[in-house]
């Protein structure tokens, strides 16, 4: 497959849902495509050990997308070859009575992957200023000083979260956290055909919920609160790609091209070298060994 281009992906500060695609299949068929996967996320697997190996980075992972938008299956698909110790999926359902008795960033903050390991964030710090903000409702679960009624959350308040956001990612690059943030946008009629599919399909009942129908009925004010959101929070340390997500399998190589891209640019994520006093003894422990038989 030829070279991703990744900059035609990457989310600016003038951001515009509607001038994005939806569906991408780069002219071919899912098979050839499910096979272009499988070659590059074993490179990906592979890098994974070198980037735990080196231990100076950790990599986060944030994605996030409408209902049925692919980000389970795209998690399994894409790091399907990592070792299982190198990577640790979180993901972020309504905040519990403890999680609101404190920031809303304190528990992301729990769960961010040590150095050397991958982080995956299966919706993200983001619900904060996307789910709050459809429903500002659950902001007054906060107990937050100066916040008693909705209409005290204005304009300013959401300011003042992406700010808040910009800072923490902000700390979290600057201290080794290689931070990439996916928006899997999914068409309206895509989530429509993916909602009958589980209602139509026994084996994937389990996933659907009367819920789903009555969020897809804010579906415009979620797409206006995702493109202030990325288009506020995008930035060199932390970038968003907006990434077709109608098709599946082209989702998935996207995804995993950007990651193997950009990774493979830090040229100083190296295996560690032997000290000179362990090289220079190699043959010692070698004859050591060998006279065990």
């Amino acid at each position: 497959m030829n070279r991703i281009e990744i900059q035609q992906y990457r989310a600016n500060n003038d951001f515009k849902i509607s001038e994005t695609k939806t569906y991408e299949d780069f002219g071919k068929s899912e098979k050839i495509l499910k096979k272009e996967l499988s070659v590059i996320r074993r490179e990906l697997g592979e890098f994974q050990d070198t980037i735990y190996a080196h231990g100076k980075y950790s990599i986060l992972v944030c994605l996030q997308g409408m209902d049925t938008a692919g980000k389970d299956s795209l998690i399994r698909e894409i790091f399907k070859d990592f070792n299982v110790s190198g990577v640790e999926v979180h993901s972020f359902k309504v905040p519990t009575e403890l999680e609101l008795s404190h920031n809303y960033l304190w528990r992301h903050y729990l769960v961010l992957p040590a150095k050397g390991k991958f982080g995956v964030f299966n919706r993200t710090h983001y619900e904060n200023v996307l789910v709050t903000r459809v429903h500002p409702e659950y902001i007054l679960n906060e107990h937050i000083p100066g916040i008693h009624t909705v209409e005290d959350i204005d304009q300013k308040f959401w300011d003042k979260r992406f700010e808040q956001i910009n800072d923490f990612e902000r700390h979290l690059a600057e201290n080794g956290t290689l931070i990439f943030k996916f928006f899997l946008n999914l068409s309206k009629e895509e989530q429509r055909q993916r909602l009958l599919r589980r209602l139509a399909i026994k084996e994937k009942h389990w996933k659907f919920s009367p819920g789903d129908l009555k969020e897809r009925k804010l579906w415009q004010t979620y797409q206006n609160c995702y493109e202030e959101a990325i288009s506020k929070t995008t930035n060199n340390h932390a970038p968003w790609f907006v990434v077709p997500a109608d098709n599946k399998k082209a989702t998935r190589i996207i995804i995993a091209s950007i990651l193997l891209q950009s990774l493979k640019k830090y040229k100083d994520i190296k295996e560690p070298m032997l000290s000179d006093k362990i090289l220079a003894n190699l043959g010692t422990y070698e004859e050591q060994l060998q006279r065990e038989k």
